[in-house]
C-alpha cells in the first residue's frame, strides 16, 4: 500500500493549539504512579517489556472506551483530552481505513445517524452522496471529513457533551494530542488501538491486510510504539499484525458468539483457529496466538449491558476465567462496563482493568479501595 501520510498531515500540526481544557470536574489529587514502559527505547519491532511480563505486573488498567463516550462525542478530540485530564490508565479506540488509504478514529464501518451526519458533497453531483450512505473504505479521507461527527448526543447518554463541527479523527491526530498533552514517553498513557476489521462480512471493511498495514505504518511513524497495543475481534488481523511487528503487544477481544462455540464450521473471527480444538476455550485459544498478552472478553452475556446483581444479568467473566488467562500468562480486561456494581464485582474477581465509557466512574470506585490512580495529564502550551 502505497504511503498517503503527506495526505492527512494538513491541519494535524496545529491539533495541539486547537485543544480546550474540558470542562469535566476531577478529582484534584494527582497520582505519579507509573502506567508502566512497554520496554526498550528503539525501533517498531523491538523488544517490548509487556510481552514477558505476567499477570498482576502492572497497575489496574483504566481504559477510557472510545475516550470515554458517557463524557464526551466518542472518538472526538475532546473525548480523549478529556480522558487525559481525568485520568486514565488507557485511551481505547477504534480505527477504520478509507479509500486513499487514510487511517481514520472510528468505531463504524458504516458512520452511525447517531453520531455522525452529512454535511455538503466535496463537489456539486457528487455520486456517493450523501456520504453516510456508505461504507468508510469506500470514501476518500476528503469525503470523510465533511461528515459533522460532533453535533449528535448519542441516545442513552444523557450527559454526553457534544462538538458541533467536530471532523472525524485521523490517528496520527490521535498520536499528535497524546504528544500535546505531555503523555508520552516510557510512563506516558497507553493506548490500545482496535483494527476494526469485519471478518464476518470482509466486503464491509478494507481488506485485513491493508487494513493491518496502513495502521502498522502509523504507528511505526508515531514513534510511540512502546505505548501502544493492538486489539481486534479478527484474529487473523492479529496473526498478520504479528507478522509486521512481532513485538508489538496484542489483546484478544472477544464475546460469546464469534468464538463460534458448538458450530460445525470455525468462527471467522478466529484467525484460522478451531475452537473445537480448545473443547470450547477462548482463553486458551488467545493464548496460542503468538504475540498475545491480554484477553478482552465482553463482560456479560447474553445482555451486554445488564448490571452483575441484578434480575436475571449474566456475568460473561467469572473468577475461573480470570484465574485460566493467568494461568496462561495473560492480563484479562472486559468490556464495556457502565455501572459500579459490575465493577466492583470485576474487581472483585481479580480482572487487570475495565473498558468503559465512564472513566470517572471507574477512577472513582479505583480511589474508594486504595488503588493507584493513573497520572493525570493536561494541554502543553
Amino acid at each position: 500500500m502505497r504511503s498517503t501520510r503527506a495526505l492527512h498531515t494538513a491541519g494535524a500540526t496545529a491539533l495541539g493549539c486547537l485543544l480546550t481544557a474540558s470542562s469535566l470536574t476531577v478529582s484534584s489529587a494527582v497520582s505519579t504512579a507509573s502506567t508502566g514502559s512497554l520496554g526498550a527505547d528503539g525501533p517498531l519491532g523491538s523488544s517490548h517489556a509487556l510481552g514477558s511480563v505476567g499477570a498482576g505486573e502492572r497497575d489496574f488498567d483504566l481504559q477510557a472506551h472510545r475516550g470515554g463516550v458517557g463524557l464526551h462525542v466518542e472518538s472526538s478530540p475532546q473525548a480523549f483530552s478529556a480522558a487525559l485530564e481525568l485520568g486514565v490508565s488507557t485511551l481505547e479506540l477504534d480505527t477504520q481505513v478509507t479509500a486513499d488509504g487514510a487511517v481514520v478514529v472510528t468505531h463504524d464501518r458504516r458512520p452511525r445517524t447517531d453520531v455522525c451526519q452529512d454535511t455538503a458533497p466535496v463537489v456539486e453531483g457528487d455520486p456517493l452522496f450523501p456520504y453516510m450512505d456508505n461504507y468508510i473504505h469506500q470514501l476518500t479521507l476528503e469525503q470523510v471529513r465533511t461528515l459533522d461527527c460532533g453535533s449528535l448526543r448519542r441516545p442513552g447518554y444523557p450527559a454526553q457533551q457534544t462538538h458541533p463541527g467536530e471532523k472525524m479523527m485521523l490517528l496520527s491526530e490521535l498520536f499528535d494530542l497524546v504528544k500535546a498533552h505531555g503523555a508520552d514517553g516510557p510512563d506516558g498513557v497507553w493506548m490500545n488501538i482496535e483494527t476494526k476489521v469485519e471478518a464476518g462480512a470482509p466486503d464491509q471493511t478494507a481488506p485485513r491486510e491493508e487494513f493491518v498495514s496502513a495502521v502498522h505504518e502509523e504507528i511505526a511513524d508515531s514513534g510511540l510504539d512502546q505505548q501502544i497495543t493492538v486489539q481486534s475481534f479478527d484474529w487473523g488481523a492479529l496473526r498478520a499484525m504479528h507478522e509486521l511487528a512481532p513485538a508489538l503487544p496484542l489483546v484478544a477481544l472477544t464475546n460469546h458468539d464469534f468464538l463460534g462455540i458448538g458450530s460445525d464450521d470455525p468462527s471467522p473471527w478466529l484467525g484460522g483457529i478451531d475452537i473445537a480444538d480448545f473443547d470450547g476455550d477462548g482463553v486458551a485459544a488467545a493464548a496460542s496466538l503468538d504475540g498475545v498478552v491480554a484477553y478482552s472478553p465482553v463482560a456479560t452475556h447474553p445482555d451486554q449491558s445488564c448490571t452483575v446483581g441484578e434480575s436475571d444479568c449474566r456475568a460473561y467473566v467469572t473468577a475461573k476465567m480470570v484465574e485460566s488467562a493467568h494461568s496462561h500468562g495473560l492480563r484479562i480486561i472486559p468490556w464495556t462496563v457502565n455501572n459500579v456494581p459490575t465493577m466492583e464485582y470485576l474487581m472483585d474477581i481479580g480482572v487487570d482493568g475495565i473498558i468503559t465509557d465512564y472513566p470517572n466512574l471507574l477512577r472513582d470506585l479505583m480511589a474508594e479501595r486504595g488503588r493507584a490512580l493513573p497520572r493525570q495529564y493536561t494541554a502543553e502550551g
